[in-house]
């Protein structure tokens, strides 16, 4: 029995802690500077709006980027696929620290998201490997707690070391930990053989045609994925989803701002989603031994479709106030908690052969739907959150519409054990 086949029989909460940490490590670097971008437009002698490609600079290429590491992870392993986008993640992050200008920065800026896109990625594919039953989908849960803590705790740090050190300060902190991240990847993650067949890795890198190859293996993958009714639904459910949580992001600042509510203020009632979601999550890591995917999944977009609903209603009874906007939202976070780790892993158990691919496309789909909420949401008035609410309904009612199909197709989520 190999390394990687003991592992999965009884993984060590050290492995456990190295993968949440090598896939939270995107989400911090995405965050932690964001407190220092009002200051870098004067710094700079720049206008906002470009300095606005710092950060879309970063979600662009983080997205695209696990269309890449995914399928490469499949060929040639997980853990030399985190070790390469953690050197290229330090390197940005270097780049970052010492720029002089705001093209520069915005450069490191792309060179990080693209270095962190693995963790994100390859994370979420060896937890497929290393992983089985409801452990997986225990561990993915696991995940999604660490994600829901990693928006507010880069900002809080951040901010708190831009005032404390400067904000070339938080680069720092971001190569740093990358450092230490790329430590634990080399001695704590698991070498395991290449999934897919081919040449040697070593040769390959020598070979252009072995390269061509690879291209044209990323490209079966993904073709192979995107003729499988089954993944598409529940990458839509992932991707609806995570549309509906970047609208409240986007939107909320300027709703809470038409209720009276100051940026120092701001934070804590945003924080409600995300440590809402984080009580999901744990929820789903008690309770999916007992009842099981599906059933969480029903239960998750139920918490999901009460929320919002609630939200729209109380908005349009006219109960206009930073409580009545972010209260409903508890059930949409707990919901999401609910939903999001089963639909993960059934996004990743169809083909376990192309996990690494099917991590990579989930992921930059939720990137872009994503995206495409936090733009839509410009288009409604944020007098009060009338709007908004309408927005993140008809997303989270498209999402159920994608469970009920494929349920009816025979959807593959983790069941219940027996008795």
């Amino acid at each position: 029995m190999d390394e990687g086949a003991r592992r999965a029989e009884a993984p060590s909460t050290a492995l456990t802690l190295n993968l949440l940490a090598q896939v939270a490590y995107g989400l911090l670097v995405m965050t932690v500077c964001l407190p220092s971008m009002p200051v870098w437009g004067e710094l700079f002698g720049r206008p906002q709006d470009e300095v606005q490609l710092t950060f879309s600079g970063f979600v662009l290429t983080f997205g695209l980027l696990q269309l890449v590491y995914g399928p490469l992870s499949d060929r040639y392993g997980r853990r030399a696929m985190i070790l390469t986008g953690l050197a290229v993640g330090v390197a940005g992050s270097v780049l970052a620290a010492l720029a002089q200008s705001l093209p520069l920065l915005v450069a490191a800026r792309v060179l990080q998201g693209a270095g962190a896109a693995a963790g994100m990625v390859v994370g979420r594919a060896a937890v497929q490997d290393l992983f089985h039953g409801p452990q997986r989908t225990r561990v993915m849960a696991y995940v999604g707690m660490t994600l829901g803590l990693c928006p507010p705790t880069g900002t809080v740090v951040g901010g708190q070391i831009h005032e404390a050190l400067g904000w070339q300060a938080n680069f720092v902190l971001s190569a740093g930990l990358g450092v230490v991240l790329l430590a634990a990847a080399w001695w704590g993650l698991p070498r395991q053989a290449p999934q897919a067949s081919g040449t040697d890795p070593a040769r390959s890198a020598r070979d252009t045609r072995v390269v061509l190859s690879v291209l044209a293996g990323m490209g079966d993958a993904y073709a192979q994925l995107l003729r499988m009714p089954l993944y598409l639904l529940h990458v839509a459910i992932l991707g609806l989803t995570t549309a509906a949580f970047y609208m409240f992001l986007a939107a909320a600042p300027s709703v809470l701002r038409s209720y009276g509510v100051g940026p120092g203020e701001v934070g804590f009632f945003i924080m409600v989603v995300p440590l809402s979601y984080i009580l999901g999550n744990f929820l789903t890591s008690r309770l999916v031994r007992r009842w099981g995917g599906p059933r969480l999944m029903r239960l998750g977009q139920g918490f999901s479709l009460a929320g919002t609903a609630l939200m729209l209603a109380m908005g349009l009874a006219g109960e206009h106030s930073p409580w009545a906007f972010v209260l409903p939202l508890l059930l949409l976070g707990i919901g999401h908690g609910l939903l999001v780790p089963p639909c993960l892993v059934a996004t990743v158990a169809l083909v376990p052969t192309l996990a690494g691919a099917a991590s990579g496309l989930a992921g930059v789909t939720q990137q872009l739907t994503g995206a495409l909420g936090g733009y839509l949401v410009g288009w409604v008035s944020h007098v009060n959150h009338v709007g908004l609410a309408a927005l993140m309904l008809a997303a989270t009612v498209l999402a159920s519409l994608a469970r009920l199909v494929a349920v009816k197709r025979g959807a593959p989520t983790v069941q219940a054990p027996r008795p």
